[in-house]
């Protein structure tokens, strides 16, 4: 049989139903082997990356998961790590191994799969809803919505936004331009990346939905953030050799670059230039997992506290766009510049 994307037709989009939640739905199994899932539709191989989107395999591990436990169990943790690039042109088989059952956690690992090798594995803890007793025996606190320039907390985008890029307003999710705070800081540790994202349309699915959701925007621009704090190019040709390039490509890098929040790519000249990018892990914590809405805008905060050694570890806090702080994520990833002009250069997930 000739290699294809989906191990069972692709079923046509529900229209009830948010895009992303049509990107992310996975099929159960079950005529060959117990707690065995395989993606309902081809996955996104991003432009000029290795492999397909990391996120959306992270997401669709949650989902396969989460078939697994009652339905009173929300995802509070999963730990991930990308072994292999993954393709888009071949099927993915999730295995959902049952670690735990107990009253209020429960503890499963995926391993997904493609002809017979692990591209990717996580861990996925979930805890029961109100099980954690009365708010007199918890302890509490969360780091606050960051502040604007006016000293009072940022403010999401109009709910009719519509100030994308054409070229970056075709997937699941809409965002705003990143913004890089202590831009002029000799220090990378101290900048600070800032986005503004959501779901397009309205999430159907309830709460489970959401956070597969949370989980596929997680993995947007996350290792990208050391070339943002260090001002690394990360385009496949040098800045000069922009200014002889076709109008309509020129446009596009222009585009790009600002909206990644680098500004004009003509003060790139003389930067150091990426020569490999590569996701190896990613942790989510699921801190309010029961008032996740990805369809409404969230606030993406994103810095690194340290790179070195060819690697890079970067931290991000997702909060609601009232100010809740749902999520603390950090992901490590190879980071290298490069030596020869034959060096590769590629932002990889997978």
């Amino acid at each position: 049989m000739a290699d294809r994307p989906t191990l069972l037709r692709p079923p046509p989009p529900d229209p009830s139903k948010a895009p992303i939640e049509n990107v992310l739905e996975v099929t159960e199994l079950a005529v060959l082997g117990p707690d065995l899932f395989t993606n309902s539709r081809q996955a996104w191989h991003p432009p000029g990356a290795r492999g397909i989107y990391g996120g959306s395999v992270i997401a669709m591990c949650i989902g396969a998961a989460q078939k697994t436990v009652p339905d009173d169990f929300l995802v509070h943790s999963c730990h991930c790590y990308f072994l292999l690039a993954g393709m888009s042109e071949l099927p993915i088989l999730f295995h959902v191994e049952r670690l735990r059952d107990g009253r209020s956690f429960a503890t499963r690992t995926v391993q997904a799969r493609q002809k017979g090798r692990c591209i990717f594995t996580t861990t996925i803890s979930f805890v029961r809803e109100n099980s954690s007793g009365s708010p007199s025996s918890q302890v509490s606190h969360a780091s606050p919505m960051p502040l604007g320039p006016d000293g009072l907390p940022l403010q999401p985008p109009p709910d009719d936004f519509a100030g994308e890029p054409e070229l970056l307003n075709q997937g699941p999710f809409q965002g705003h331009r990143i913004e890089v705070m202590n831009k002029e800081s000799p220090h990378a540790h101290e900048k600070v990346t800032r986005q503004w994202v959501r779901a397009r349309g309205e999430i159907a699915g309830g709460n489970q939905s959401h956070l597969q959701a949370l989980a596929y925007v997680s993995d947007s621009y996350f290792i990208g953030t050391i070339t943002r704090i260090h001002r690394l190019w990360r385009f496949p040709f040098k800045v000069d050799e922009l200014e002889a390039m076709p109008p309509n490509v020129q446009e596009s890098v222009r585009t790009l670059h600002d909206w990644e929040g680098m500004g004009d790519p003509k003060d790139m000249k003389n930067q150091p230039v990426v020569g490999m990018m590569v996701s190896l892990d990613h942790t989510i914590y699921f801190h309010e997992p029961a008032k996740v809405h990805a369809d409404e805008w969230m606030l993406n905060e994103m810095s690194s506290p340290w790179s070195g050694d060819g690697r890079g570890v970067v931290t991000q806090k997702i909060f609601s766009k009232d100010g809740i702080l749902l999520a603390t994520c950090i992901q490590e990833g190879v980071v290298r510049l490069q030596e020869l002009p034959s060096v590769e250069r590629k932002e990889s997930k997978l």
